[in-house]
């Protein structure tokens, strides 16, 4: 997904379709899947400057899954939090709306907030996983390794950003798709899809955005092997010179250091049925 991060952290605008009702009812199901690049690594051959990326862990929490008609209000609403593990390996559910009506519900929305305590454990999560989530009020919390070489970078980054996901569409059968679609007497499983690489992304904007660390890297003034977020706080934009990748901030305001810039990189990290995108916007 190449996000389009303006002062509402905006991506491409989801236009909806709609559809008679029909007889009968269905389910929907919401998954969660973190991609090869979260499970296993994102390999070097990815990576502009040459590092190989591996998470340990992936921690993220899902609110107020939605499934509407339109403008219309919720058929179906997610009633609790729920955190998942991302490095675990396969989709995992967060959730079933059954009995649905069988029709085409053209809006449906996510948010990715910080965990609460009635947060409740998906797959591959622990309560000491939560507890570090809702102790430091985190929505997204990653602990990964990047190695180029000899040398090797650590580093446990959690980001607090409360993000709605809205308007989402996908592709269905090989058609671009809005919201769910409810047959009579069958399932429509929806993966929220997390992507670990954009993360990394040197352009908030650009569609030729690609992924790097050496600048990330570089950040580890105390050359102690953990680069934390403080430390990419002391690294300016405008001192990265142009050969290391443009870090575009677009219409996004106020945006001047690599934290702030990951930190703006961390709402782009949710997607819909695989590369389906929606429009994210701060909350």
């Amino acid at each position: 997904m190449r996000t389009l991060l303006g002062i509402a952290f905006v991506m491409a605008v989801a236009a909806c379709s709609s559809s008679s009702d029909t007889s009968g009812s269905g389910t929907v199901t919401f998954t969660t899947y973190g991609e090869d690049f979260i499970e296993q690594e994102i390999p070097a051959s990815a990576v502009e400057d040459g590092w190989t990326i591996k998470y340990e862990r992936f921690l993220v929490t899902f609110h107020d899954i939605q499934v509407a008609d339109g403008e219309a209000a919720p058929v179906a609403t997610l009633p609790v939090s729920k955190l998942f593990d991302n490095h675990v390996p396969g989709d995992k559910k967060i959730v079933d709306f059954p009995s649905l009506p069988a029709k085409a519900f053209t809006h449906v929305s996510y948010r990715i907030a910080p965990a609460v305590a009635a947060t409740t454990l998906g797959d591959g999560v622990t309560e000491a996983d939560k507890t570090l989530m809702v102790t430091n009020g985190y929505a997204l919390y990653v602990e990964a390794t990047a190695t180029k070489a000899a040398v090797t970078k650590k580093y446990k980054w959690g980001f607090k950003l409360n993000t709605l996901y809205d308007q989402c569409k996908g592709d269905v059968s090989g058609k671009e798709t809005d919201g769910a679609v409810v047959t009579n007497g069958g399932t429509d499983t929806i993966q929220l899809t997390t992507h670990g690489d954009h993360l990394y992304y040197d352009d908030l904007q650009a569609k030729e955005a690609k992924v790097r660390f050496d600048n990330i890297a570089a950040a580890d003034v105390n050359n102690d092997g953990e680069v934390t977020l403080e430390e990419l706080a002391t690294v300016k934009l405008a001192a990265i010179p142009t050969a290391n990748g443009p870090y575009g901030t677009g219409s996004a305001a106020g945006i001047n250091n690599l934290r702030e810039f990951v930190e703006a990189l961390s709402r782009t990290v949710g997607h819909y049925r695989g590369e389906g995108e929606c429009i994210a916007s701060a909350k």
